[in-house]
């Protein structure tokens, strides 16, 4: 992919490709404006497959066009599509085989990260290690080894709201040893509100995490 400035970049990624892709003719460059939500919703939603996305979407207009230039209806023709989707989508699922192993996983995995093998054993040792029900991050790295880091209990992209309340300045992180946790989904504005528990908290002599 060659860029108004620094070095091409190189990639088979189909979303990445298709993101890069503007035409001089502005009709032309409507259709392919389309074709690139199709790539980028199929990798919102699977992570993978945004060039079989492209491929099909190109077929369903050519093959739509031809309909249509043949004097079909176009919403007979759009009905008939969403049809054809529901069936392709249910005989997909009945053909589908489920990862039911490490194996299967890292083959899956190896697929996705552009056939490496490293990426895809990585892959299926952190789905080894937290489960179906976990959350797998990537993260570009500065070192030049792939590393897995299993983060034990839940993680969540926020920050303290104070640097009083840290307790170990050294790392300046924060360490609470079998605290109770208060979940919140509205502003905590009033102190007397939270009276209540921090009566009960306080009997109890464990410290809290709200």
């Amino acid at each position: 992919l060659d860029k108004s400035f620094g070095a091409p970049t190189i990639t088979k990624d189909g979303v990445s490709v298709a993101r890069e892709i503007e035409l001089e003719d502005k009709f032309e460059n409507m259709g392919a404006q389309m074709v690139k939500e199709v790539a980028s919703k199929a990798n919102d939603a699977a992570g993978d497959g945004t060039t079989t996305a492209t491929v099909l979407a190109q077929s369903i207009i050519t093959e739509g066009l031809k309909a249509v230039a043949a004097g079909m209806n176009p919403m007979d023709l759009k009905r008939g599509i969403d049809q054809a989707v529901i069936a392709a989508v249910e005989k997909l699922k009945a053909l589908s085989v489920p990862c039911s192993d490490s194996k299967a996983i890292a083959q899956v995995g190896t697929i996705s990260a552009n056939s490496d093998e490293t990426v895809g054993q990585l892959i299926a040792q952190a789905m080894e290690k937290v489960g179906k029900e976990g959350v797998i991050t990537v993260e570009e790295g500065t070192g030049l080894q792939d590393e897995l880091d299993v983060v034990e209990g839940m993680q969540f992209d926020r920050g303290y709201l104070s640097p009083y309340f840290i307790n170990k300045p050294e790392t300046g992180a924060i360490e609470l040893e079998s605290p109770f946790i208060l979940l919140a989904d509205k502003k905590i504005s009033n102190i007397r509100e939270m009276l209540p528990v921090l009566e009960a908290v306080a009997k109890a002599g464990k410290p809290l995490l709200i």
